[in-house]
């Protein structure tokens, strides 16, 4: 199930409207020809871009042509805050946001973001697509304006070190680039680590002149950018992942013809979990790649983390109760 709210509640005209505190809906007519915008911070060539380009190709094919999706990548039309803004303000249709950015201003999704919910990324799979997981994003119309229609992920993320590193350990005192989410702020933190905030184009570069000791990514990113090149240390601790969450605009929705919504609806949750899928099986390909490529690779047990894990649940569970049901449910997959 990749759906985030019931179809019921979401495409009715009236329930939606108020749902997002809207005014009545303004539906087009079913025939009117329109080019829905997708904003994306990633790359071409990333597995979300290309789940969002079979959207686009299968809602363009579906309709004859009516519906059409253009998708700007690589944060073209700004940063993940800014599409947000974006989408509140009904300027564009559709976002593909990462939880990090979700997550820094609604802790209770942030609480997908903890560190060793799940230990792998096969479970990663399995997590976002429990209605647990789906549930937690029903909170989106009321705080953000924005409709959830299904999950994206990432394998587990890695730490890449300019050093010889072999544990958690060893993160203590490094300058680490990572994503700014406060939830992954305090986890480094609490490993020792001083996050570091340096925009994306520019930490291959960092890696290379010591701005920076060490960053942490999943494996496609990883690759694509080639940051083994720059690494001693390739750190696997199997401790978080960072899914995405293809949005659409409250505004902009109650505009397209309900059964556009759930064309759309479909397509996307469709694309996105063949996405979920292909991520399992590529993962130990990408790991080949590393391995080939001669970067040493450590891996962390969890068993080495359990106090860092009460110290981090005694920060965001008063903030996100979800979290014991999502440790709980963890630890069932």
């Amino acid at each position: 199930m990749t759906l985030l709210l019931s179809r019921r509640a979401l495409l009715r005209s009236a329930a939606g409207a108020a749902a997002l505190g809207l005014a009545a809906p303004v539906v087009a007519r079913a025939q009117e020809k329109r080019d829905l915008r997708l904003g994306i911070i990633t790359p071409n060539g990333h597995p979300w871009n290309l789940a969002a380009a079979k959207v686009a190709d299968q809602l363009k094919a579906q309709t004859d042509g009516r519906l059409s999706m253009t998708i700007f990548p690589s944060g073209q039309l700004g940063n993940e805050a800014a599409m947000l803004q974006q989408m509140q303000s009904g300027a564009l249709d559709l976002g593909w946001i990462m939880t990090a950015e979700l997550g820094s201003r609604i802790p209770s999704i942030a609480a997908i973001n903890a560190p060793w919910i799940v230990d792998s990324t096969a479970k990663v799979a399995k997590l976002v697509r429990d209605p647990l997981a789906l549930d937690m994003l029903k909170v989106l119309p009321k705080e953000t304006g924005t409709i959830g229609l299904a999950y994206g992920i990432t394998t587990m993320r890695v730490v890449f070190s300019a050093k010889p590193i072999e544990g958690l350990s060893d993160l203590n005192g490094m300058k680490l680039r990572i994503n700014t989410t406060p939830a992954y702020r305090d986890f480094y933190g609490l490993l020792g680590a001083t996050p570091t905030p340096i925009p994306t184009p520019a930490v291959f570069d960092a890696m290379s002149n010591g701005q920076v000791d060490g960053l942490e990514a999943d494996l496609d990113f990883s690759w694509n950018q080639r940051f083994d090149k720059v690494s001693k240390t390739m750190l696997r601790m199997n401790a978080i992942f960072m899914p995405c969450v293809a949005l659409a605009s409250g505004r902009a929705w109650q505009t397209l013809d309900p059964a556009d919504r759930e064309l759309l609806t479909k397509l996307t949750g469709e694309a996105l979990s063949a996405q979920i899928d292909e991520t399992v099986v590529n993962e130990p390909k990408l790991v080949e790649s590393f391995t080939a490529a001669g970067i040493p690779i450590k891996t962390v047990e969890v068993a080495d983390a359990e106090a860092i894990i009460a110290k981090y649940d005694a920060i965001w569970q008063p903030k996100a109760p979800v979290l014991a049901d999502l440790r709980k449910l963890g630890a069932t997959l």
